[in-house]
């Protein structure tokens, strides 16, 4: 193995943090290994005053750092796996998918301790169209407002009263020391997570065979069965964060259990499905999720919701 290895990463305290964990491990399973990291600025990063939607999706996040791999000035890149685009090009691989942390979303607030203590009209920031989709079904009453930059940018909104409450995901705030400040884990009946959160992706050149041997020493196979199973169900449904789309997988035994759902973005319907199978079948189970929210009508929600209705 080579005795120096590149990371590429965003500059985002929490993107650090992931690419420090990936570089620690790295060292426990090679202390002679020189692991260097490698800081960018994304579009997703430097777009803060538009939604991802309208600046073009998650790949926003991804598309320096993968030019990095291809000029060679990186070997690996971290990234949040809901981040992650359902398709990579030809040039590139997820060689190891981390042990996942929690998935869930969270829910922050200086006066209130739960969502629903918030009177009508309250303000709730957050720009996933996943969230406001399903809290808006069950909270009609609240008002629901973009929110964008990294968790203390967000979290400086919220001290700062332009918000009654914030939803981040859990899993970065317990990455950087902030769990304290959480007053609401929002369970998959309230708020189905995003696909693959809280897991991370390592991704590397396709030909690098050799760092790919090397980091499946990182990689987790349950979350990466799990993981697997809700982006079929996400490539199936043509998703991404430009749409109301959520899937959560959990493994019971030997079987997975993959929920699924569709949303619209004005919060008015949501349609959910779900299915359990043998872990080794993962990616058709994502498929047959996909395809029975079709059979539902996702299609027109998903086309609604690219529409702006």
């Amino acid at each position: 193995m080579r005795k120096i290895v590149k990371i590429a990463t965003r500059k985002s305290p929490l993107a650090l943090w992931q690419a420090n964990f990936v570089k620690q491990e790295l060292l426990k399973n090679d202390p002679t290994l020189r692991a260097e990291l490698v800081p960018m600025s994304t579009s997703g990063d430097q777009f803060l005053q538009d939604t991802l939607a309208e600046k073009g999706g998650k790949g926003l996040f991804i598309k320096e750092l993968e030019q990095a791999l291809l000029n060679s000035e990186a070997d690996l890149a971290v990234h949040s796996m809901k981040d992650l685009p359902v398709a990579l090009t030809d040039d590139f691989v997820i060689a190891a998918v981390t042990q996942r942390a929690s998935p869930f979303d969270a829910y922050i607030s200086n006066r209130f301790e739960t969502l629903s203590e918030i009177p009508a009209g309250g303000i709730v920031g957050t720009s996933s169209l996943r969230r406001v989709s399903q809290l808006k079904y069950q909270y009609p009453h609240l008002v629901f407002k973009p929110l964008r930059g990294n968790v203390q940018t967000r979290l400086a909104k919220l001290d700062a009263g332009e918000f009654d409450g914030i939803i981040l995901a859990e899993a970065g705030l317990d990455r950087l020391g902030l769990a304290a400040r959480i007053g609401q884990i929002l369970m998959p009946e309230v708020c189905l997570p995003a696909v693959g959160q809280g897991a991370l992706a390592i991704e590397c050149r396709r030909e690098d065979i050799e760092l790919q041997h090397y980091l499946q020493l990182l990689h987790h196979p349950d979350t990466a069965h799990c993981v697997a199973a809700e982006r079929a169900m996400n490539r199936a449904l043509n998703g991404g964060c430009q749409v109301p789309v959520a899937g959560y997988a959990v493994l019971e035994g030997t079987q997975l259990w993959l929920r699924g759902l569709v949303g619209c973005s004005e919060g008015h319907q949501l349609l959910r499905s779900e299915q359990r199978g043998a872990i080794t079948h993962a990616t058709q189970i994502g498929e047959q999720v996909a395809q029975q929210l079709r059979e539902q009508g996702a299609d027109q929600l998903l086309m609604g919701t690219n529409r702006g209705s």
